[in-house]
């Protein structure tokens, strides 16, 4: 769909690269086939909005298939899934996953925000033994979003390998008074240019894995600043974030200098595709400054006044 793949055909052949019918409960429930002869299957769903159809066989069998088995019958597989918003795709075209795919037991969740962490991260998920999905935002392909050219990195070396739950810290300061910026995808680049209007006062983690989590660099940073701002592109109620927001206080709560600060898209069933109308529901530099001058001012004080 986005060009990504169109030279593979030819270079490999058509019997190992090939288009499946647009039935998105084949294509996840091929993967356990193909696994139970020895082949590791890399699957292509189009949007993300298109896997619903492929719910059942992700859940009822790619997740559960080796923990039931007792380890027999692993399906070893990597499933790609364009994701995101900001390209007018609409409710059908825009969808951010991540908070569903994380309640699902038995499968590992990867979300590069760059050329090299999908090649990194992609050899590292066909390595392991386990389901891996790749969450890939589409607007990151080209780097089609202004302000995100730093997505276009040169390739790194053919045995390059990012091991998964191994986050990175983007953007240090050693300002001990200064906010972590915790964040993934597209919203590494929103918070980048946040960061610009509050000079070494803000640190940035790119997670690249949500499941498995880099827990020591997370709770090492908050630990260090007391102050921590988790940033999504998909709506917060019921969300990933909020979520993690919860484990970060509980492992760091008498650290913290103010409470933890989300951000992300508004609660609505489905994105406009009217560009003006998505850039409203989407988290903006404007909502992201607010949130860390916030945590750079407050005092628990205030509490009491």
């Amino acid at each position: 769909m986005f060009g990504e793949a169109a030279t593979l055909e030819s270079k490999f052949g058509n019997d190992r690269v090939f288009n499946t019918p647009i039935q998105e409960a084949f294509i996840i429930g091929s993967t356990a086939g193909l696994s139970a002869i020895g082949v590791k299957p890399i699957v292509e769903i189009q949007f993300a909005d298109y896997l619903y159809p492929g719910m059942n066989q992700l859940i009822t069998e790619v997740s559960k298939s080796c923990y039931l088995s007792n380890g027999k019958f692993p399906i070893r597989t990597l499933i790609r899934i364009p994701v995101g918003t900001s390209i007018g795709g609409g409710p059908y075209h825009s969808g951010c996953i991540e908070s569903l795919l994380l309640t699902i037991k038995g499968i590992k969740v990867v979300y590069p925000s760059n050329a090299a962490d999908i090649k990194g991260l992609m050899k590292a998920a066909f390595i392991d033994p386990n389901p891996v999905i790749m969450l890939e935002h589409k607007g990151l392909y080209r780097s089609k979003i202004p302000g995100t050219q730093d997505a276009i990195m040169v390739e790194p070396d053919a045995d390059y390998v990012l091991p998964l739950g191994k986050a990175n810290l983007v953007l240090q300061t050693e300002n001990p008074e200064c906010v972590t910026i915790i964040t993934y995808g597209l919203g590494v680049y929103w918070a980048k240019e946040a960061a610009q209007l509050f000079k070494d006062k803000v640190e940035i983690i790119d997670l690249r894995t949500l499941y498995p989590l880099d827990e020591s660099l997370i709770f090492k940073a908050v630990k260090r600043s007391g102050r921590c701002l988790l940033l999504s592109e998909a709506s917060v109620e019921n969300s990933f974030i909020q979520a993690l927001a919860g484990r970060i206080q509980k492992f760091c709560f008498e650290y913290l200098k103010a409470p933890i600060y989300t951000v992300g898209a508004l609660n609505v069933p489905g994105l406009p595709v009217n560009i003006g109308l998505e850039n409203a529901v989407l988290p903006d530099i404007l909502k992201i400054s607010e949130g860390i001058n916030d945590l750079l001012t407050y005092s628990k004080q205030k509490e009491f006044i």
